[in-house]
């Protein structure tokens, strides 16, 4: 699964920077697939979506921090623990329902992007 960000995020930025795939932005900003990885140019994504990396998207939040589940491996292959998480101080970082991958595609997920 991903991790989501809720509404209840103080806008610290703590968690941006300890993350391995930079799956998080800040609210409002702009994102892409090759931002913080090796991705360039088109591919296919461990779930079957192509994409180029380098096109910008839309962000997921206007108001607060947000994680592209797409780019979030809950740094599986990195740490033993979701690192944005361990260091979110309103605990606002959580397991995202709509979003459920086994420890395998989450590896898979992060040997495509390194």
């Amino acid at each position: 699964m991903a991790i989501i960000i809720t509404d209840e995020c103080i806008n610290c930025g703590a968690c941006e920077p300890e993350c391995p795939n930079n799956a998080i932005y800040e609210g409002g900003e702009e994102w892409r697939f090759s931002d913080g990885t090796s991705l360039s140019g088109d591919f296919t994504l461990t779930n079957g979506k192509t994409a180029n990396a380098d096109e910008e998207h839309e962000p997921i939040s206007l108001d607060y921090y947000f994680i592209v589940p797409d780019k979030c491996t809950e740094c599986v292959g990195f740490h033993d623990e979701p690192q944005c998480a361990a260091v979110c101080p309103v605990d606002c970082c959580v397991d995202d329902p709509d979003v459920r991958e086994t420890e395998d595609e989450l590896l898979a997920k992060k040997d495509l992007m390194h």
